[in-house]
C-alpha cells in the first residue's frame, strides 16, 4: 500500500476511534471493542459499546534508511514482521505469539530472545500518539509528555490507548543457526547464560538470540541463535515436528537452522508446548490437524470455550478430582536469584517445562510501573498450565507472588493477580501512577490499574 494511502486510512481510523469515544456515555467505562485478547485474567462483561479500533490495524510506513516504522496501535506482530522483513528489517523485540499487537506489547509487556541485548518492546518506541481518558490524542516521547511516555508501559490501557507508534528496527539476516546447549544442573545453565550476556557471544561467535527451557532440575537447555546470510537446509516446525521437542538431546550441543521468519514464530505453532493440552501434539491427531489451526490464535479460541463452559473443571469432576487452579504467569527474577526460584518452583509447583528468557533494560530514565534496574540482568520465567486447586482461591498463585517479592522480582499483569492494594502500589508505580492518571484521565473514564489487574473489573 502506498504511504499516502496508508496515512489516509490511518487518519480515517483515528476519526472513527474518536467518534466512538464521544458516543460512549460519560458514566460508562471506556474499553476497546476487541473480540480477542492475549490476557489470561477474566474480563468484565461490557455494559457499553467499546472503542472502534478497526482502522488501526496496519503498518503505516517503513523507513528503510532510518530503520524505523510508523505502526498503528492494533497492528499484530504477524503483520508488522510481514511488512519489515522484505526490507531485511525486524522490530528490536518480536514477542512469541503472532496475534500480540504492538500497542499491547508496549502498554503491557512483551519479551523474546533478543531481550538480553534489546530490552523490552517499549524501549524501542521513539514516540507514541495516545488516546487518553480525556478524549485527546497526545504525542508522547522522551521529550514531550515524558510522564505519560514513561508510565505507559505496564499500564494496560488504564492511561490510554496507543493510536500510532514510531519504533526502531534492526537489520536481520535471512537465516538463524541454532545451538541447543544441554545442562545437567541449573547452576551450570545460569552461569553459562550470564557469560553469554556479559560477552555477547559463545566460543567467539556473536549471539543474537538467547532463551532456554527447563524440563527438570537435571535437564535444561540454552538455545542460542546466530543470524547468518549463508543458505542451507532448514527445519520446519509447522508440520509434524515440534520445536520444543527438537531441543532435547542427551548431552553436549545440538545444531539446527531456521529461516529468520520461522525463527521469529518458532513458538507460535504449538503455543510453546501448550498445544499438547488440546491433543495437537498427538502424532495421530496432528496428521489431520489443519496447519492453519496450528497457531496461537486458534488455541485462544479453545481456551475461550473452556472459560465459558468450565470444560476442564467438569472433566476433573467426572474423574473424581478437585477443580484446577490456573497458573499462567511470566515473572522476572534477578539472574543471581534465578536458581533459588527455579529450585523452589520445581519442588513446590507441578508444572513443566518452564521457559527462560534473559533481559536487560538499557534506558536509565526508568519505567515507574515496572521498575526493573537498567543495566542489570533479569531472567523472565514463564510457566503456563494448571495445578490442583488449593485450600483457598489462588493458593499457588499467591505463593508464587510471595516468592517473587522475596527475591526482588516482578511479575507481569496479563494474568491472575492477588496482591493487596498496598502491595500492588509498592510494586507497580503507586503515587507516580496516581499522579499521571489524574493528569491524563481526570474523570476516570478508563479503569484503574488495580481494579483491572487484580479486581478483574
Amino acid at each position: 500500500m502506498p504511504v499516502s494511502t496508508a496515512l489516509t486510512a490511518h487518519s480515517e481510523g483515528v476519526d472513527r476511534l474518536l467518534a466512538s469515544y464521544h458516543a460512549i456515555p460519560t458514566n460508562a467505562s471506556i474499553r476497546l471493542a476487541k473480540p480477542t485478547s492475549n490476557l489470561f485474567r477474566a474480563r468484565a462483561k461490557r455494559t457499553a459499546p467499546g472503542l472502534d479500533v478497526s482502522g488501526l490495524t496496519g503498518v503505516i510506513s517503513v523507513d528503510q534508511a532510518a530503520k524505523t516504522a510508523d505502526v498503528a496501535g492494533m497492528c499484530t506482530y504477524e503483520d508488522l514482521v510481514a511488512a519489515t522483513l522484505p526490507y531485511g528489517l525486524s522490530p528490536l523485540v518480536v514477542p512469541q505469539l503472532k496475534t500480540i499487537t504492538l500497542g499491547g506489547a508496549v502498554t503491557g509487556l512483551g519479551i523474546e530472545s533478543a531481550s538480553f541485548r534489546n530490552g523490552l518492546p517499549h524501549e524501542s518506541v521513539i514516540e507514541m500518539d495516545i488516546l487518553t481518558g480525556s478524549g485527546e490524542v497526545i504525542t508522547a516521547s522522551r521529550e514531550q509528555h515524558q510522564d505519560l511516555f514513561r508510565s505507559f508501559p505496564n499500564s494496560y490501557g488504564t492511561l490510554g490507548y496507543s493510536v500510532r507508534l514510531r519504533i526502531e528496527l534492526e537489520s536481520v539476516k535471512p537465516f538463524v543457526t541454532l545451538k541447543h546447549l544441554r545442562f545437567h544442573t541449573l547452576a551450570d545453565l545460569i552461569a553459562a547464560m550470564d557469560r553469554i550476556i556479559e560477552t555477547g557471544g559463545y566460543q567467539g561467535v556473536r549471539v543474537d538470540y538467547l532463551d532456554g527451557v527447563v524440563f527438570s532440575a537435571d535437564e535444561s537447555y540454552l538455545c542460542l541463535g546466530m543470524q547468518t546470510a549463508t543458505a542451507g537446509t532448514v527445519s520446519d516446525y509447522t508440520g509434524q515436528d515440534i520445536y520444543y521437542r527438537s531441543i532435547q538431546h542427551p548431552d553436549g550441543v545440538k545444531d539446527d537452522r531456521l529461516t529468520i521468519h520461522d525463527y521469529l514464530w518458532r513458538w507460535d505453532t504449538d503455543w510453546f508446548w501448550c498445544s499438547r493440552a488440546f491433543g495437537a501434539q498427538n502424532p495421530k491427531l496432528r496428521r489431520f490437524w489443519p496447519r492453519r489451526y496450528r497457531r496461537s490464535s486458534f488455541y485462544w479460541k479453545l481456551i475461550g470455550y473452556d472459560q465459558k463452559y468450565n470444560i476442564a473443571d467438569r472433566i476433573e469432576a467426572l474423574g473424581g478430582r478437585p477443580p484446577l487452579e490456573r497458573v499462567v504467569q511470566d515473572v522476572e527474577v534477578p539472574i543471581e536469584r534465578t536458581e533459588e526460584f527455579l529450585n523452589w518452583f520445581l519442588t513446590d509447583v507441578p508444572i513443566e517445562p518452564v521457559w527462560l528468557c534473559p533481559l536487560r533494560l538499557h534506558d536509565a530514565g526508568g519505567w515507574p510501573l515496572y521498575p526493573l534496574r537498567a543495566g542489570h540482568t533479569y531472567v523472565n520465567i514463564g510457566f503456563w498450565s494448571s495445578v490442583p486447586a488449593g485450600p483457598t482461591p489462588g493458593h499457588t498463585n499467591r505463593l508464587i507472588e510471595e516468592k517473587i517479592s522475596d527475591l526482588d522480582g516482578h511479575k507481569s499483569l496479563y494474568s491472575d493477580a492477588f496482591y493487596s492494594r498496598e502491595e500492588f502500589d509498592e510494586l507497580y508505580g503507586g503515587e507516580t501512577y496516581n499522579t499521571v492518571k489524574k493528569t491524563y484521565d481526570p474523570d476516570s473514564r478508563l479503569l484503574d490499574l488495580y481494579a483491572k489487574a487484580v479486581q478483574r473489573q
